[in-house]
């Protein structure tokens, strides 16, 4: 790092990705940063500027003790031991030593009393919430939402015909003549955990998941104008039910509050959509499938009349990218209902479901919101000149 970089960074303040500290004596202090930002999305620490940002300068005894500090503390005060990269920069009134730390790839990361710490702002604080703990393991592909045990969901909630239908369709026999009870049958198909549907099995084949599991629904509105803010609106949906049912209720929504256009085809003609129909079954399909069901929020399904917004809770797992998924890439954090979707969908997975969409429909905005934790996919609509094409 430049001199000039260090004075450019330093005078943007403190922020949830660059902390300063005048001095540090204490490794367990210091652990305690490193996790939170190993944690949250990594970021740097500049030991020798004050808290307002000015620069008070390093020793040379001062950076020798520091390195010594913070080689100690990455990897016996934090848990698992990270790596740290220092560097000690020159300034007019003294060196800086900037420690850069990436976030982890093994997270939830802990100091050594087991405290999982997480940047707020441009401070920290301990991560104490049932959720947001079960995130930062969700990261670490330690546990996944959809095999999560759902409390007042057993065996007597699964639609029965509708699951005896499905087992015949994939497996080539009644469940009848399977010889198994269902618990064991479901237990064995991982949508169920001693006694309990999990959140897969809920959504997938419950009579009515949404009794349990009420925030799991999608929120559809479709607005006059091009403003969430207008109390204007021409139709306004909550869809629950089990996923298949959601999904084509979702696609229903979309499709009837978007325009048909006639062209060349009769008055009496249903006409054709104007944007392909592949793109609302993707988009919609990638909504429920991949969303954080660790955060109770619905998906959120909103047509304006230049546009159409599909609002997923979470944003993108791990360090995948917008670019990542553009290419393709792409991160399993339901398996079991992914592995299921492709059976009850028109879903195919492996990371081509957007990819579809995006060569049907170029015009698609992709929006990893890591601040707000969630996802959004902005869908520009055809501008038409004449007001009478709905």
């Amino acid at each position: 790092m430049e001199t000039t970089e260090l004075i450019d960074l330093v005078s943007r303040g403190e922020d949830s990705r660059q902390q300063f500290k005048a001095d540090m004596t204490n490794a367990d202090s210091l652990a305690s940063e490193i996790v939170a930002f190993c944690n949250t999305a990594g970021g740097r620490i500049f030991i020798g500027v004050n808290d307002d940002g000015s620069v008070r300068g390093l020793s040379g005894a001062d950076l020798a003790r520091l390195n010594q500090l913070v080689a100690n503390a990455a990897s016996q005060n934090v848990r698992p031991a990270v790596n740290p990269i220092t560097e000690n920069v020159p300034h007019p009134n003294g060196t800086v030593m900037v420690i850069s730390i990436p976030e982890g790839f093994s997270k939830p990361y802990m100091d050594r009393n087991g405290a999982i710490w997480v940047k707020n702002g441009s401070d920290k604080r301990r991560a104490t919430s049932r959720e947001e703990l079960q995130r930062l393991f969700q990261q670490a592909g330690l546990v996944h939402a959809d095999e999560t045990p759902v409390a007042g969901l057993g065996a007597g909630d699964v639609d029965l015909s509708y699951f005896e239908a499905f087992f015949e369709q994939q497996f080539g026999e009644a469940l009848s003549q399977h010889n198994q009870p269902l618990p064991v049958v479901l237990t064995n198909m991982n949508l169920m955990n001693k006694g309990q549907l999990n959140v897969a099995g809920g959504l997938l084949f419950a009579r009515a998941p949404q009794y349990a599991l009420p925030a799991f629904i999608v929120k559809a509105v479709a607005f006059v104008g091009n403003q969430i803010e207008d109390d204007r609106y021409i139709d306004s949906r909550d869809i629950n039910g089990r996923l298949a049912d959601v999904f084509q209720q979702t696609l229903g929504f979309i499709v009837s509050n978007t325009r048909a256009l006639q062209g060349e085809q009769g008055f009496n003609s249903q006409g054709e959509a104007e944007i392909p129909r592949i793109v609302w079954e993707e988009l919609v399909a990638n909504a429920l499938i991949h969303r954080d069901y660790f955060i109770s929020a619905p998906v959120r399904v909103l047509v304006f009349a230049d546009r159409v917004e599909i609002v997923s809770p979470g944003h993108l797992p791990n360090n995948l990218t917008v670019e990542n998924v553009k290419a393709g890439n792409s991160n399993m954090r339901n398996p079991i209902l992914a592995s299921f979707a492709a059976k009850l969908l028109p879903y195919r997975g492996l990371g081509s479901g957007l990819l579809r969409s995006l060569r049907a429909w170029p015009q698609i905005e992709l929006i990893d919101d890591r601040a707000g934790n969630l996802f959004k996919v902005i869908v520009t609509r055809p501008n038409f000149s004449r007001a009478g094409d709905n």
